[in-house]
C-alpha cells in the first residue's frame, strides 16, 4: 500500500498535457570514436526518408565515421523500397529488411548485431525524437558507457504513460534497474560491450534486459533530458492489449533467467547488490525522488 500511494502522484503527473519546452543551443561536442546508429522501424513510410536524411545532416558534426543502420520490421508499406533508395543514395545508410516481423526487441537486435562502430546509439524512426538532441548526450560519451535520455515531457497518450509507470516500479522491483525513462529510445552505449551481450528479448521488454545485463557487469550510466514529440504520421503499435500482455509475460520470462546471469564485472567495478530484499529496500526511496523530481 505504501508502494500505491507512492505512486499515484506519478500518476496525476501522467494525465496532465504534456508542456512544450525549448532547449537551448548546445555546443558540439565531438564523439571519442566512431558511431553506428540503428533506427527500427514497422510501417513507418511516412517518417523513414526525413529520420534518416536529418541522421546524415546531424551526425557528421559529431564523428567522421558513422552509419545507420535502419531496420525494416517486416513492414508492410513501402519503408522497405524507401529503404533501398537510401542505401543506393549514401553508403552510409546499412539497413537490415526482413519480412516478418520480428518485434522491437527482436528488430534491435539485428540492428546492433549489424553495428560495427566504437559507440551504438538507436533511436526510434516514428520522428518523436530529434537527432540534434544528441548535442545533449555527447558530453557524456566516453566517460561513461550508458548515455541513456529520459524525456523531459511525454508526448504520449494518458494510457500509454500509466502503463510506463508501473512497468518501471515492477523493472526496479524485479531487476533492479532504475533509470527515470527506461524505455526512452534515445541511448548510446559502448559498441564493444553492448555486441557482446546475449540479448533474448524480442517485444517492449528489450530495454530492461540490456540494462540489467550491463549494470550486473558494473556499467556506468548518465541520464540526459531529451525532447519527446507527438507522432504526426504513422500508428502506434506499443500501447495495445496484445503488446501489453506479451510484455507482462515476458518480464517474468526474463525475471526467471536473470536469477541465472551471473556475467564477469568489468575490471575496476563494482558490481551491485542484487539480492531480492535489498531490491525492495531500496524501491521506496527511488519512489520518492522520482516524486520530487516531478514537483521540481
Amino acid at each position: 500500500m505504501r508502494i500505491f500511494r507512492a505512486m499515484m502522484p506519478l500518476l496525476a503527473h501522467a494525465i496532465a498535457e504534456p508542456a512544450t519546452r525549448t532547449m537551448p543551443t548546445l555546443q558540439v561536442h565531438r564523439l571519442p570514436g566512431s558511431l553506428s546508429l540503428v533506427l527500427p522501424a514497422h510501417n513507418e513510410e511516412d517518417n523513414i526518408r526525413m529520420v534518416v536524411e536529418q541522421a546524415l545532416d546531424i551526425l557528421p558534426l559529431y564523428t567522421d565515421t558513422f552509419e545507420i543502420i535502419p531496420v525494416n520490421d517486416g513492414s508492410t508499406d513501402t519503408t522497405a523500397t524507401i529503404l533501398q533508395r537510401l542505401a543506393a543514395e549514401d553508403e552510409r545508410v546499412r539497413p537490415v529488411s526482413y519480412k516478418t516481423n520480428k518485434g522491437y526487441g527482436g528488430a534491435l537486435v539485428s540492428g546492433f548485431e549489424t553495428t560495427r562502430y566504437d559507440y551504438v546509439m538507436f533511436m526510434d524512426a516514428d520522428r518523436q525524437f530529434d537527432i540534434a538532441d544528441i548535442a545533449s548526450l555527447a558530453p557524456f560519451v566516453g566517460r561513461f558507457d550508458i548515455v541513456a535520455g529520459f524525456r523531459m515531457e511525454r508526448s504520449d497518450p494518458l494510457i500509454r504513460r500509466i502503463n510506463a509507470e508501473v512497468f518501471n516500479v515492477a523493472v526496479r522491483i524485479l531487476f533492479g534497474v532504475h533509470l527515470r525513462d527506461l524505455d526512452c529510445a534515445f541511448k548510446i552505449f559502448r559498441g564493444d560491450q553492448l555486441r557482446s551481450l546475449d540479448l533474448i528479448s524480442n517485444g517492449a521488454l528489450i530495454n530492461c534486459e540490456m540494462q540489467a545485463k550491463l549494470r550486473r557487469q558494473g556499467a556506468t550510466l548518465q541520464q540526459v533530458g531529451v525532447r519527446h514529440y507527438p507522432r504526426v504520421a504513422g500508428h502506434p503499435t506499443g500501447g495495445s492489449l496484445k503488446v501489453i500482455l506479451r510484455a507482462m509475460r515476458d518480464i517474468l520470462i526474463l525475471w526467471n533467467k536473470m536469477r541465472e546471469y551471473h556475467p564477469e564485472v568489468t575490471p575496476g567495478r563494482t558490481a551491485p547488490d542484487d539480492s531480492v530484499p535489498g531490491r525492495l529496500k531500496r524501491v521506496p526511496g527511488h519512489v520518492r525522488n522520482r516524486i520530487d523530481r516531478l514537483r521540481e
